[in-house]
């Protein structure tokens, strides 16, 4: 079965929008105008590289607001955007959103150790939060983001934006359909070499290794294919490298779980090697195979119980995946509905993640 780029990108953006924003809602934004304000926390690669850019070409979404420790930075990063310069904050005046009518929610790209306060934060400031992954660097952090927000009826939504690309929920509905009958093993691998000095190999920061950086994109893409939380988990840790990077984290992690299905996923992920991310479906009756993790370049290909194959490049250009969530945020706040990949989620993922950890012999966070 042959979809063109055009046919599979229009309905795979009908669907991660679907639930969330409905088009009479989407029309009657338009009319009137109306766009979800953003504050940007934290000016690095992934906010000015993609969300920021994302948001710009959304139809849902203005960028109205800056958070950086650096004013010079925030001061470029306004021009480009319209910001004014009375929205600028510093990390030490950041409650002062509160006052700020003209932010709705805020976009939170700090490193993981400070994701909880900022999630706090911004939630007693009656803000909504969308938080990159991973969650926290603890489990009683994760459960506090989600009592903050809570107590303050905002929404509170962790930046799995795999989970809104048309060739990820293609994936899952092939699955769902039994279009490669029933699934019995999962493969997934996604990691890199990372360079000395990133924050990344501080443990305080970032609250362990490669697992809680580009692993939990295998383990999260492991679970939302099954729609199951593992039963079973088993891990292994290593340092093959010792150049002095692996000092406080681990350089590479691979683990196993076991479905209450009975479906087997095994899963590897390194700060020494480059692995292109990818995940392997194994079926009864034929297969799914999804290259890539990235932010442009996914690659879905699939042999199907029918005969039928696929053959689909990404559908979705670079910053299209961040644009996709901004849209799907935006209609959940605009629909008071919880999203999918809410806080809830963001703790599963974590708690598998601890489990795996002390599997292998370690921890997470400090």
């Amino acid at each position: 079965m042959k979809l063109t780029r055009r046919d599979f990108s229009r309905l795979g953006a009908m669907a991660a929008v679907a639930g969330a924003l409905p088009p009479g809602v989407q029309a009657r934004n338009a009319r009137e105008g109306r766009k979800l304000r953003w504050c940007i926390v934290g000016l690095g690669r992934i906010s000015m590289g993609q969300f920021m850019p994302g948001v710009k070409l959304s139809k849902t979404g203005a960028l109205t607001a800056l958070v950086s420790g650096h004013r010079e930075k925030a001061q470029r990063q306004a021009a480009l955007y319209g910001v004014r310069p009375s929205s600028i904050y510093s990390y030490e005046n950041f409650d002062e959103i509160r006052r700020n009518p003209d932010i709705d929610a805020v976009y939170i790209a700090l490193p993981n150790s400070m994701h909880a306060e900022y999630t706090i934060r911004a939630a007693r400031a009656g803000k909504h939060v969308l938080c990159e992954k991973p969650m926290a660097t603890s489990l009683a952090d994760c459960r506090r983001m989600i009592a903050a927000c809570r107590e303050a009826h905002v929404k509170l939504m962790i930046a799995y934006r795999c989970q809104y690309h048309p060739s990820h929920l293609k994936a899952i509905e092939l699955i769902r359909t039994g279009a490669v009958g029933r699934v019995q093993a999962i493969e997934s691998a996604f990691g890199f070499d990372i360079r000395p000095g990133e924050w990344r190999l501080n443990r305080k920061m970032a609250g362990g290794g490669p697992l809680v950086d580009v692993g939990i994109y295998c383990l999260n893409a492991a679970r939302y294919l099954t729609g199951e939380s593992p039963r079973d988990l088993e891990g292994y840790a290593s340092v093959i490298d010792h150049d002095g990077r692996f000092t406080e984290v681990e350089e590479n992690d691979g683990w196993t779980m076991r479905f209450p299905s009975g479906i087997v996923a095994s899963c590897n992920t390194s700060y020494g090697a480059q692995m292109n991310g990818f995940f392997r479906v194994h079926g009864s009756k034929g297969w799914i195979s999804m290259d890539g993790f990235n932010y442009s370049g996914m690659h879905l290909t699939a042999e199907l119980a029918s005969g039928e194959t696929l053959d689909i490049p990404d559908p979705v250009r670079a910053p299209g995946q961040f644009t996709a969530e901004a849209d799907y945020f935006a209609g959940c706040v605009w629909n008071d509905r919880e999203p999918k990949t809410d806080g809830e989620e963001g703790l599963r993922d974590m708690t598998a993640i601890a489990q795996i950890y002390e599997s292998a012999g370690l921890r997470l966070g400090v």
